[in-house]
């Protein structure tokens, strides 16, 4: 049950951390991605004392950076991974129906006929389609929130996606999965809720050194060092989670999206599924976003070295991109015709597979030498089950008195912006031709937690993702920001 506000922001910060700092709580997790966010929900709910540090940003590093899809698993159907197959279509269930179907729509995604799709490629998508919607079935998914696959003709296909090839044309299967409104806004109501359970979540407090029994910290705005006392520890740090146990070989996986105007593609209503030449596991998606944008993605690269704070696409990988994307449209969308690009990083425990895109997505919580727990690999359908799985570990290493997880049947809390009829200015757009209001930038500061402008334009809404965009509403957002943080001064 509920039973705080939900409501992040500079004067809750402030007090938690205090607060934070002179205590011992049941459960400390590191890292504000949903994993570790999903982490505190869990354990929060269930009853136990919970803090939460992040080093930068709620969503900051690879949650943000996915293709917003939570999927069924047809890709690990395709390489013979029935059981991450499974788990992702009852996690997709759990979501859909009961956690979040406020964040949460169907979209269908269109595997077209054409000449650039082989027939061993239609043949597997559509028998993988088929294969998908009997998980669908056994995850109790009704059709009422995921249709059946079904074929399509030539002209309902180009009806769903205008910009297709014509010439060749043969139909396509056109199946149905689950799109988050946004996942870095998931990551936000999930780590709302567990406020709203108790848990403190505490952004740009980095995690220096891990222990058994708590953590040496940073406060980053202050540089003042903070040392948490727990009864158990949680590293959901996910690519970066080997600078706090140098034990963990993590392999990580850059996963590259481009963004366009839903122009270029005639505004599609449905995504695109596009086989990479000669492969019947391996896809690129062109799924339509909220503000007329398409984002085409994904590629899965090594990334080896050190870890950045955030990935960058390679020119070779956006060119991947549009040339399969172009295989099967009427005209080429050219390079010029790119408005941004994002990469993330997948953490996954490297099991010393020739390619990233071999290595399992299942998720594995392990007790580390140092005494604390590390949440791994996994993907943003399941964060829940990892979650779970994170916390049934720490409670049975040190003895915390858990209840069982209560998370498939917690709903997120609501993102209600309050519409202030004495400042009708408030719900018009920043800029003109630009989506973004003050009541967004409000509510973001006061209710999300952002503490910048960066925060707001990057994460909290995805503004960001178009450069020029960004620019040019940076300084009036920054301006908005300030105000608010001032009122608490």
């Amino acid at each position: 049950m509920i039973t705080g506000s939900p409501d992040l922001n500079a004067a809750r910060r402030a007090v938690d951390l205090d607060r934070a700092a002179s205590e011992t709580v049941d459960v400390l997790v590191a890292g504000g991605g949903i994993t570790g966010a999903g982490v505190a929900l869990d354990a929060a709910s269930r009853g136990l004392t919970v803090t939460l540090i992040e080093a930068q940003d709620l969503a900051y590093g690879t949650s943000r950076f996915s293709s917003k899809l939570v999927h069924g698993g047809l890709r690990y159907l395709a390489t013979g991974d029935v059981a991450t197959a499974r788990e992702s279509a009852v996690e997709r269930h759990l979501l859909m129906t009961t956690i979040a179907p406020h964040l949460i729509r169907p979209l269908g995604q269109l595997l077209p006929f054409v000449p650039g799709v082989s027939l061993r490629q239609h043949a597997t998508g559509a028998v993988g389609m088929a294969l998908g919607d009997l998980l669908r079935m056994r995850a109790g998914t009704s059709r009422r929130v995921l249709p059946a696959p079904r074929p399509v003709t030539a002209r309902t296909a180009r009806a769903l996606v205008p910009a297709l090839a014509a010439q060749g044309l043969r139909g396509g299967m056109l199946s149905f999965d689950g799109q988050l409104v946004d996942d870095a806004r998931l990551v936000a109501t999930v780590a709302r809720t567990a406020a709203a359970h108790g848990a403190r979540i505490l952004t740009r407090v980095r995690a220096v050194s891990l222990r058994a029994d708590g953590a040496a910290a940073e406060d980053a705005l202050t540089g003042t060092r903070v040392d948490f006392r727990a009864r158990s520890v949680v590293n959901a740090t996910g690519a970066w989670a080997g600078g706090l146990d140098e034990a963990i070989t993590i392999r990580p996986s850059r996963g590259t999206h481009i963004v366009l105007d839903a122009r270029d593609l005639g505004h599609p209503t449905a995504a695109l599924t596009i086989p990479h030449e000669g492969s019947i596991s391996r896809f690129v998606f062109a799924l339509p976003q909220q503000g007329g944008r398409v984002i085409v993605g994904l590629t899965d690269e090594d990334a080896p070295g050190p870890v950045p704070d955030v990935a960058t696409p390679t020119e070779p990988e956006i060119a991947f991109l549009l040339d399969t994307l172009n295989r099967v449209l009427d005209a080429p969308v050219s390079r010029d015709r790119v408005r941004g690009a994002f990469a993330g990083l997948r953490p996954l425990v490297d099991s010393g597979a020739d390619s990233t895109a071999d290595i399992s997505r299942r998720h594995l919580a392990a007790e580390s030498a140092g005494g604390f727990v590390n949440v791994l690999g996994g993907k943003l359908t399941t964060y829940r089950r990892m979650a779970e799985d994170a916390v049934d570990l720490a409670a049975r290493l040190r003895g915390l008195p858990a209840t069982p997880s209560r998370t498939a049947t917690l709903r997120l809390v609501d993102r209600v912006i309050p519409h202030d009829t004495a400042a009708p200015t408030a719900s018009a757009p920043l800029l003109e031709g630009l989506a973004l209001t003050r009541a967004e930038v409000d509510y973001a500061v006061r209710a999300e937690g952002a503490l910048t402008a960066d925060d707001v334009l990057d994460r909290r809404t995805r503004v960001g993702l178009v450069e020029t965009d960004r620019a040019l509403l940076l300084p009036v957002v920054e301006a908005i920001v300030a105000e608010i943080l001032a009122e608490h001064d």
